[in-house]
């Protein structure tokens, strides 16, 4: 007897995404991976990542590739009657509705929160702003940078002297994308309990004060307000890259035992009984004395030696990567990072999901979808009669 296969945890859902560029797209797609079914509403023109080139794929946008996958495209126009009436009807059928237009603006075409759940009790329904609903927020365009600037993010990223900088990724849409991902699933196991759906509602800039964990920290239990230390922890030294003799790497001992550790194999033992380096505070306090002498020892042999080194004696290290190294490490340690979505000629390579379950696995069905190329299919099954 052979053990059945294996489904997504969410399997037989049906998800309405309204959403569009990352947050929500990035949602939607993490739940279709899990075993969802997820249509992707869009806009006569598309989902704008379709045009964010290059990078391409067979002249496809690699920005829509990496968070389309597991769905199915119908192209409405809210403004055309005919479009609307199979919008409402979708969103009707749903167990989770996305979206991230303009607070309100869903409203005048009765598919926010309040219209839905009129004809929808059970509905999840999960909207991403920038700035939240109230009244001042719901003015205010939500981008990624403009929130990484008004959060702070940016006065904490680059070199002490510098301008400030932003993260190499759209980090708060990555972030609140993961908040609503929550949020709906909280939501439905709250609808387990009491049959009915709720309003979830998840906003860049709350994303990224929660994200910013021990520095908001710091000034909102601290009083202290932090700046950018380059590449240095605020809390915690050794916690940064240090030159070996051909280039960086990254060292991070993060208790007592670990420096201890390190500086045995770095053939200096006594500075762990030193007065000054003896405990984190002292370290992180005495920095500007320590590091000198940790660089001493590691300029005397390669990156790769030291990491292979520091490594086997349990202290975390890590070399610098470009991205190709990041995968090809993963591939190394067997995280077997990439996958194929799809099959046949329009399978493409994509990014393994993040989560493994013990009895459940995550799905590659669907390669992103061209423009509308389920509209008719999905058109069809809404005339059925419903179940």
């Amino acid at each position: 007897m052979t053990d059945a296969p294996k489904q997504g945890p969410l399997a037989g859902l049906l998800v309405a995404d309204l959403s569009r560029i990352l947050a929500g797209p990035y949602a939607t797609m993490l739940m279709g991976d899990l075993g969802a079914e997820v249509v992707k509403v869009e806009g006569p023109q598309g989902d704008d990542t379709r045009t964010w080139q290059p990078p391409v794929r067979d002249g496809v946008s690699t920005y829509f590739l990496g968070v389309n996958r597991n769905k199915r495209s119908i192209a409405l126009d809210f403004k055309d009657s005919d479009d609307l009436d199979v919008a409402r009807r979708l969103v009707a059928r749903a167990d989770i509705v996305v979206e991230n237009f303009k607070p309100g603006a869903l409203a005048r075409f009765r598919l926010d929160y309040t219209s839905v759940s009129a004809d929808n009790p059970g509905v999840v329904y999960a909207s991403i702003s920038g700035f939240g609903s109230g009244e001042q927020g719901a003015k205010l365009p939500g981008y990624d940078l403009i929130v990484q600037a008004i959060s702070g993010l940016m006065s904490l990223t680059g070199d002490p002297d510098g301008e400030p900088y932003r993260a190499g990724i759209s980090v708060f849409d990555v972030l609140a994308g993961l908040h609503a991902t929550i949020g709906v699933l909280s939501a439905l196991q709250d609808r387990h309990r009491t049959g009915r759906g709720q309003h979830v509602e998840v906003n860049l800039l709350s994303s990224a004060l929660s994200g910013l964990v021990n520095q908001s920290s710091a000034y909102v239990a601290g009083g202290t307000v932090p700046f950018r230390m380059g590449n240095s922890h605020p809390s915690l030294f050794p916690y940064e890259p240090l030159p070996c003799s051909d280039r960086d790497l990254v060292v991070t001992a993060g208790n007592n035992g670990q420096f201890r550790k390190l500086v045995g194999v770095l053939g200096v033992p006594e500075l762990a009984d030193d007065p000054r380096f003896a405990r984190n505070e002292d370290r992180t306090a005495h920095r500007d004395e320590l590091r000198p002498l940790l660089v001493e020892r590691l300029a005397t042999r390669t990156a790769q030696e030291w990491f292979e080194e520091i490594i086997a004696a349990g202290v975390p290290c890590g070399p610098i990567n470009t991205v190709d190294g990041g995968v090809a490490f993963a591939e190394q340690i067997g995280l077997d990072p990439v996958v194929t979505v799809g099959t046949g000629d329009a399978a493409l390579p994509g990014v393994r999901h993040p989560i493994r379950f013990s009895d459940a696995e995550a799905r590659y069905d669907l390669p992103p979808p061209a423009l509308d190329e389920h509209g008719d299919e999905i058109r069809a099954w809404l005339d059925e009669e419903t179940p």
